[in-house]
């Protein structure tokens, strides 16, 4: 297991160079002129050419690369050209928010298409199964940014019952300690800022949860079906045993093995992809930090945090790895 896990961290090193090279000479062959949007459209080209050569940008792109990977590997992935703040420290701070938005729309996913999936599955052919599949089937086919936008729309402009955008009240003070407002408000005992945080988190965690609960639901209900078609589940049947405990018992963990490959994918996918979702809501996430980044052509702010998210999609990947062998006992890796 140990060899297993440092091999796959290894294997870090190629997947971050590979990411990098393509994201940087994406953003450098983009058109457009990132020393001209930093200067503004009436600037002379003598402040142009002064930016350019500030961030050096009127070197060679092999140089220009050569340098970022320097500081990189020292944990400076540079500064913004917008902001003139450093990448490293401005993704740390927004990673908090996205990581509170992907576990909770995560959590939401999980709950209601696992359900959904072992219910349809040990219903099959009924109401309940035609119900679940076809919701399942019109989440999976929403857009994200429509489904946001309607959920403003109904519960945010029309029944004023939650906010709209932003990540908690302004009227609300709030101590930070570690950068989670949902942890920070349950250490400090501010219930005023945790009901806030919690107000504001669920629009956004149900828009963003829509895709992957339809998909676990589906992944749910083919993985049950398939084995609640086993021999050993016919023998305990054989046995006398109540349906329910063969298939709350025995079926559903064999079963968790695709789905728990679905949810480690989808958790990657919404640490990394949540990027429609918080420009919607105008959540304070690298996801926003990101699309600001591609409109200003920000390329340290891009590659940054295209890095990050290359990083955190293995990271998960790995865990979720680890996770089969608690499931599954037969699985090794050597």
């Amino acid at each position: 297991m140990k060899w297993y896990i440092t091999k796959r961290l290894l294997m870090l090193i190629p997947v971050l160079l590979g990411t990098s090279i393509i994201a940087f000479s994406l953003m450098h062959l983009a058109p457009g002129d990132p020393a001209r949007t930093m200067a503004g459209e009436h600037a002379s080209q003598k402040v142009i050419n002064t930016i350019r050569e500030k961030y050096g940008l009127d070197k060679p792109l092999y140089i220009q690369y050569g340098i970022w990977l320097n500081c990189a590997l020292h944990g400076d992935m540079g500064r913004s050209i917008v902001s003139n703040e450093y990448v490293t420290k401005e993704i740390l701070n927004r990673f908090p928010n996205t990581f509170e938005l992907a576990f909770f729309s995560l959590i939401l996913a999980i709950v209601i298409g696992v359900a959904a999936g072992i219910i349809s599955a040990s219903k099959q052919y009924s109401i309940l199964d035609y119900t679940f599949m076809g919701v399942a089937l019109f989440g999976v086919s929403m857009p994200v940014f429509w489904l946001g936008i309607m959920l403003m729309m109904i519960f945010g402009v029309y029944l004023r019952w939650l906010p709209i955008s932003g990540r908690i009240s302004m009227l609300i003070s709030y101590h930070k300690i570690t950068g989670f407002y949902i942890l920070d408000s349950i250490i400090t005992g501010n219930f005023a800022a945790l009901i806030s945080a919690l107000r504001y988190l669920i629009l956004p965690s149900i828009a963003l949860a829509t895709i992957p609960m339809a998909t676990i639901a589906r992944v749910s209900r083919s993985s049950m079906l398939e084995v609640l078609r086993q021999d050993f589940i016919r023998t305990e049947r054989a046995k006398g045993l109540s349906e329910r405990l063969v298939i709350y018992k025995h079926a559903v963990r064999n079963a968790m093995i695709p789905v728990v490959t679905v949810i480690g994918l989808n958790f990657g996918l919404l640490l990394a992809g949540a990027i429609l979702t918080e420009t919607v809501f105008a959540w304070p996430g690298i996801g926003r930090y990101v699309v600001n980044g591609v409109y200003m052509r920000d390329y340290p702010v891009v590659v940054g945090c295209v890095i990050f998210f290359a990083f955190i999609f293995v990271i998960v990947n790995l865990i979720t790895d680890i996770i089969y062998i608690y499931i599954d006992p037969r699985i090794h890796y050597k």
